[in-house]
This record gives structure tokens, C-alpha cells and sequence, in this order.
């Protein structure tokens, strides 16, 4: 049995990029000091994923900022988080991942769910952490319970940013009645 750490979105276009913001930046500390302390963890990553047309999709009609464009430097993982996983040897690495990573065209990932309920035997609770709280981590964190009803799922508040304070207060507070725990 293995707990499961999921870094949500930790993206240039989140922390400091086209929709960066204070908070974001804020926590990135915090995430690599977590990434750091893991010890017999498998921690995966999700990466929001858009493509040159991202304007004319659903989504880039509703938030007309282009971000996260695949290639882009605003659409890597921050590069300190990235190396604070690859420097802890104390994880578990999915072998069928090189990267561990879950590239996502939404706000939550399908493949996430389906990669970790395939394993749903093996572990043995689920963390959340990342950006923003309030869309992808709120969106990944009721998928996972839905999915996965017998195995515990939190979110590590302080290792989270939502667009604003207030919608991150609201995301919490959503997922905590969704009996997700916050941590």
C-alpha cells in the first residue's frame, strides 16, 4: 500500500505567467518543501494542456487569455518542483509514465482517475496540492472521490491558490462537504 501525492497545474501560466498571481507564487515553496519531505509516494503530476486554436474552444470563449499552450515555457511545471521530485529517491515512480505526468485538455483529468482506480487496491490515501484550488483542484479532488469512494482524498490548503482568496475559501469549503479532508 502507497499514498498518492497529486501536484495540480503547478504551471508557469499559473504561478507567475498569463494568469499568474501573488497567491500562486506564494506556495511554491511550500509545494517543493512537500515534494522534498515524500517518502514511499507515488507523486503525479497534472499538466493543463492547450493547443494554438485554444480561442476558439469552449473554454478560450469563456476565459480569452491564451495559456498553457503545449511547447510554451508558460505550460512546464515549474522547473524547482520538477526537480525536487526527480532529486527524492524515496518515490514511487509509475512505470508507465516517464514523467508521471497527466497532460489534461480540461479541468480534470479522465486518465488520472482511470490510471489510479486501475490501482485503487494499492493505495492507501490520495493528497491534492496545486492550482488553482477553486477550478482543477476542486474538479480533480471530486472525480477522484467519486470514483474511488473507499480511499481517503484531501487537499493540503496551504499548498493551494485559487484564482482568488474568496473563490479559494469557497473551493475548500465545497470540497470539505464533499467529505474530501483538508489537511
Amino acid at each position: 500500500m502507497y499514498k498518492v501525492l497529486i501536484i495540480v497545474d503547478m504551471q508557469k501560466d499559473f504561478i507567475d505567467g498569463a494568469l499568474g498571481t501573488a497567491e500562486a507564487a506564494a506556495i511554491v515553496d511550500g509545494v517543493v518543501r512537500r515534494v522534498t519531505k515524500s517518502d514511499g509516494e507515488m507523486i503525479l503530476f497534472t499538466q493543463d494542456t492547450h493547443h494554438d486554436d485554444y480561442l476558439q474552444t469552449p473554454e478560450g470563449k469563456k476565459l480569452p487569455v491564451p495559456h498553457c499552450i503545449e511547447g510554451s515555457d508558460g505550460w512546464r511545471i515549474d522547473q524547482r518542483i520538477v526537480d525536487a521530485w526527480r532529486n527524492n529517491t524515496n518515490t514511487i515512480t509509475a512505470s508507465e509514465l516517464c514523467d508521471n505526468t497527466f497532460t489534461k485538455p480540461v479541468f480534470g483529468s479522465v486518465r488520472l482517475v482511470e490510471f489510479l482506480s486501475a490501482r485503487r487496491k494499492e493505495i492507501d490515501g490520495i493528497e491534492l496540492l496545486g492550482l488553482c484550488t477553486d477550478i482543477c483542484v476542486v474538479s480533480n479532488a471530486i472525480m477522484l472521490k467519486n470514483n474511488l469512494p473507499e480511499v481517503a482524498v484531501s487537499v493540503n490548503e496551504a499548498c493551494c491558490a485559487g484564482v482568488t482568496p474568496a473563490s479559494h475559501s469557497e473551493a475548500i469549503n465545497t470540497m470539505r462537504m464533499c467529505h474530501i479532508d483538508i489537511v
